[in-house]
């Protein structure tokens, strides 16, 4: 399947982007549109871990999963919901569990479908399974992870999605080190290639299953960085430099869709409304509603153009209020009823700025997610689109403009996170605009330093 690079932006201003609604809505499922002119709450879940012994077991988990929440959905009147099934490592590994999941779980949904009329679909989340215990052979297990996304699509799967992991191991050892070379090498490049590998095969398994290729995210890079900041008072990793990497990761998700997928795109990629504005395509966000499995200093911020809105990954379990999936799903579909009512009424935009007032300035990483700023990054890749490397270099020297700008006003920067920008940006300026030179350079000096990065994993 061909490649088309996006050179453009989807939507004419900033202002035009809003939650709930896409340039490009997708249906899928039972009755659903994503993107069309309303919120979604997406719940997303874990088996225990004593479910994952066999497959008998895992089934049956999940079955309670699905009944949990489809049954409070109704209860509470929400007119629709997405589930997400993030796989457990047997459930990729073993396509056919994978499989037999998704055909458990579409079962119930169609039943709740039928009777109640709930509208609803059901993405499955194969795991990167390429990734070895001691280093990356991102081809060795590429036909099991295929597989698994065939056996799901023919089993009840209606969105297709994976967290792929190429050039995470470069990344591990540059973002240490504050390596910016590295950390655009890793994301932007390298990221950038597997995402090609990834995604084409993605594709072509959801055209023939009439399923839907709906997106990555780069939770194992940009996210990683973001939990390494960790909160204001942690100085592991400075917050401005976990930003730098998240804008670079926008010019990595969105080759996804360069090579078919339509979305949702998946919750944990807070670069999401960067790839939505050069997009079109609908989202999936997480921030408020993520503290079951992390803190972010972002809550309610990235509400601001979401059309599925999401928990994060809960474990299974009993809580006073019912089960985890029970509590975190009504709390979605509450704060998409809101969403819903200010669309329905003419207040979105109000709504939506007030998301972004309430966190833009708590850190950089919020301030430079705000959709106006998040808009002037899409705009950098977009200039240089056909060019993987310069759209990723771009995107980061805007997300540093952004911040310079914003520490001249209402952004506060410590002396911490002032010397990290400032360092950033002296390293980006050093770096040649000749993308076959830096990609020579850095093949030369990682396959050196980092001996768990195989080039031919990437045809290098």
């Amino acid at each position: 399947m061909a490649v088309n690079r996006y050179t453009k932006m989807a939507y004419a201003s900033a202002d035009d982007m809003i939650f709930g609604k896409a340039v490009k809505p997708v249906k899928a499922g039972l009755g659903l549109e994503i993107g069309a002119g309303y919120t979604t709450p997406e719940v997303n879940y874990a088996p225990r871990p004593e479910a994952g012994a066999s497959r008998e077991k895992l089934i049956k988990e999940y079955e309670k999963i699905t009944t949990d929440t489809m049954a409070r959905m109704v209860q509470i009147g929400a007119p629709a919901v997405v589930l997400e099934t993030e796989h457990v490592q047997q459930m990729t590994n073993n396509p056919e569990w994978g499989g037999a999941v998704a055909h458990a779980q579409k079962a119930i949904m169609e039943d709740y479908h039928d009777e109640y009329g709930i509208k609803c679909a059901l993405r499955h989340t194969p795991g990167d399974v390429r990734e070895e215990r001691d280093f990356l052979k991102l081809k060795d297990k590429y036909s099991v992870l295929m597989e698994s996304f065939e056996q799901c699509a023919e089993n009840g799967a209606d969105l297709l999605s994976v967290e792929s992991m190429g050039g995470k191991e470069v990344f591990d050892y540059a973002i240490l080190r504050n390596d910016m070379a590295g950390v655009l090498y890793g994301i932007g490049c390298l990221g950038a290639m597997d995402m090609e590998y990834v995604w084409q095969g993605v594709a072509d398994i959801a055209k023939k299953t009439g399923t839907v290729a709906a997106g990555d995210t780069d939770c194992a890079q940009a996210n990683t960085a973001m939990f390494i900041a960790g909160g204001l008072l942690d100085k592991n990793l400075a917050h401005t430099l976990a930003i730098i990497a998240r804008a670079i990761s926008a010019s990595r998700s969105l080759v996804a869709y360069e090579c078919g997928a339509t979305g949702p795109g998946k919750d944990c990629g807070y670069e999401n409304t960067i790839v939505k504005a050069i997009s079109g395509v609908p989202i999936a966000q997480e921030g408020k509603t993520s503290t079951c499995a992390h803190s972010d200093v972002m809550g309610n911020l990235v509400m601001q153009c979401c059309d599925l809105w999401s928990n994060e990954s809960v474990e299974y379990h009993g809580e006073f209020g019912g089960t985890t999936v029970q509590c975190w799903g009504e709390s979605l579909a509450y704060d998409c009823s809101l969403m819903n009512v200010a669309l329905d009424s003419g207040n979105e935009k109000t709504l939506r700025d007030m998301f972004v007032a309430s966190d833009m300035y708590r850190d950089p990483q919020g301030f430079v997610l705000a959709y106006p700023h998040a808009y002037r990054v899409g705009e950098a890749i977009a200039k240089d689109g056909k060019d993987i490397y310069l759209r990723a270099k771009n995107a980061a020297v805007e997300c540093i403009n952004i911040i310079e700008e914003g520490a001249k006003g209402k952004l506060e920067l410590s002396r911490f996170e002032a010397k990290a920008l400032a360092d950033a940006k002296e390293a980006f300026e050093g770096m040649t605009d000749d993308k076959d030179k830096f990609m020579s350079d850095c093949l030369d000096k990682y396959k050196k330093e980092v001996k768990v990065f195989l080039p031919e994993n990437y045809d290098l």
